[in-house]
């Protein structure tokens, strides 16, 4: 697909006032530090706020969940506590990703109400939720159908269905909920899907459920790569992976990173060897519990981990800001992984570098992945790996960062603000500085403080109240 000449090409100055979005919306994305709209932004925003139907095919951290997002925020009325939009995702992270980009834009919008309704969560608190009232629904497919089997989602008021991911929907075996959700969402309506790649059975589907799109393809040039090194570097055998990984970390400390293996027992290998060597790290597995899951998200999120190591399947869904460094531990079998694993660093117009270990067998992989991306991987020597001495100061990697949990949230009126008040007011005594990443969910919140800082911020905030209630803190483990 190419993208078709119209009326809807990037403005000519690039801003995000002249794409037609609201001064409120405009303040925001300039506070949240968006200085130029990206490619997809730029061209689909203008369609949407139209109310036409989109194709979009553009890679991970091109800019698109804000560009639906913005676009709904803009035409929601928000007087009718009702779905007005509602967004399909393939996983419960990518869902929650994606409920909360809609909060953080419409932060300016007063009474917004946007509600996730995913698996692995308890139903009746979705289901009560959408009694009291929603604007945006952003779910998984079979949890977005339960709801309207059970007659507790309506779809009456939807004027935007949003299907992100299509292709991975399909391949996570959804076609036959999307089909029906598809179905059972009025019409006329704007449908919009989004998908890195687009087979025959969403063409099919597209062609079932839109009104004469409009067609829009970002190229490579134009994402995320053209911000990425991607730096291979030789390992003489696989039991050289590991100091070559070691030595690479060592030479270029992240603040954020993760490492792909291709297997679970790698991933265990490589994370006791990585804590081996006083590097803050952690994993995700298949035998973690949702809140498990969770937790080891906003520890990375917050930076209090600096290091995640993961295979593919357990990283599915994940989403995160401001990522500087992708690993491959291993090449994965297929180049289109590979595309998916770099593409979660070097978004937002930030920089970011993916680095792959070669091994002599992998020259096939090499090949491939080169193919695909259309260019040659940058090879680069492993850099020396002074060994270390009683005197050798620690490896420069560890968090600057400790997560607290508050046993309090969304569902307490709990805010932002809230936090960081009483943790820097007069009660709490912490520098804005001290204080990182704030997340609140439903009955809990997590916020970062530095880590010098933790135990005194624990026990002021458990001593003193936010919000005027008395709330439990403490390290979140």
């Amino acid at each position: 697909m190419t993208t078709s000449d119209s009326p809807q090409s990037p403005p000519a100055d690039g801003g995000f006032a002249a794409l037609g979005l609201s001064p409120s919306l405009c303040q925001v994305v300039a506070e949240l530090g968006f200085v130029a709209p990206t490619a997809v932004q730029s061209r689909a925003i203008p369609v949407l706020l139209a109310g036409r139907d989109l194709i979009g095919q553009s890679s991970t951290g091109s800019g698109k969940t804000a560009a639906f997002a913005l676009a709904i925020l803009q035409k929601l009325n928000l007087a009718a506590r009702q779905p007005q939009a509602l967004v399909l995702c393939p996983t419960r992270e990518l869902c929650a990703q994606g409920a909360r980009d809609f909060r953080k834009l419409g932060r300016r919008e007063p009474s917004l109400q946007v509600l996730v309704v995913s698996g692995g969560q308890p139903i009746n608190p979705q289901r009560e939720a959408l009694e009291l009232g929603v604007h945006v629904v952003v779910g998984t497919p079979g949890r977005a159908l339960d709801h309207l089997k059970r007659g507790s989602l309506d779809l009456a008021r939807v004027a935007t269905l949003v299907v992100d991911e299509a292709d991975r929907m399909l391949d996570m075996g959804f076609g036959d909920e999307m089909e029906r959700i598809l179905n059972a969402a009025p019409k006329p309506r704007q449908t919009v899907f989004f998908s890195a790649t687009f087979p025959r059975s969403i063409a099919a589907m597209t062609e079932a459920h839109q009104r004469n799109p409009e067609h829009l393809t970002v190229a490579a040039s134009e994402g995320p790569e053209n911000l990425l090194r991607q730096v291979a570097y030789e390992v003489k055998s696989n039991g050289a992976r590991l100091d070559t990984l070691l030595a690479v970390l060592r030479a270029n400390p992240p603040s954020s990173a993760i490492v792909f293996c291709n297997f679970k027992s790698t991933v265990a290998t490589v994370e006791n060897a990585l804590k081996a060597a006083r590097i803050s790290c952690a994993s995700l597995h298949g035998d973690l519990e949702q809140k498990e899951r969770d937790f080891v998200m906003a520890k990375l999120r917050n930076q209090s981990v600096r290091v995640l190591v993961a295979t593919d399947v357990a990283a599915r869904g994940l989403d995160i800001d401001g990522l500087d460094l992708v690993v491959n531990f291993e090449l994965p079998f297929q180049p289109e992984i590979y595309v998916h694993r770099i593409g979660r660093t070097g978004r937002a117009g930030k920089a970011g570098t993916a680095l792959s270990l070669v091994g002599p067998q992998d020259g096939a992989k090499v090949q491939a992945i080169e193919d695909a991306i259309g260019a040659p991987l940058e090879r680069q020597d492993t850099p020396a790996s002074a060994p270390e001495t009683p005197g050798t100061p620690a490896l420069d990697a560890d968090a600057k960062m400790e997560t607290l949990y508050i046993s309090g949230g969304r569902k307490d009126k709990m805010r932002p603000g809230d936090i960081l008040g009483a943790l820097t007011g007069e009660a709490g005594g912490l520098a804005g500085t001290d204080v990182g990443k704030i997340e609140i969910h439903d009955r809990f919140s997590y916020v970062a403080v530095a880590k010098a800082r933790a135990e005194e911020a624990i026990e002021k905030l458990g001593a003193g109240r936010i919000k005027g209630k008395k709330f439990k803190v403490g390290l979140a483990r």
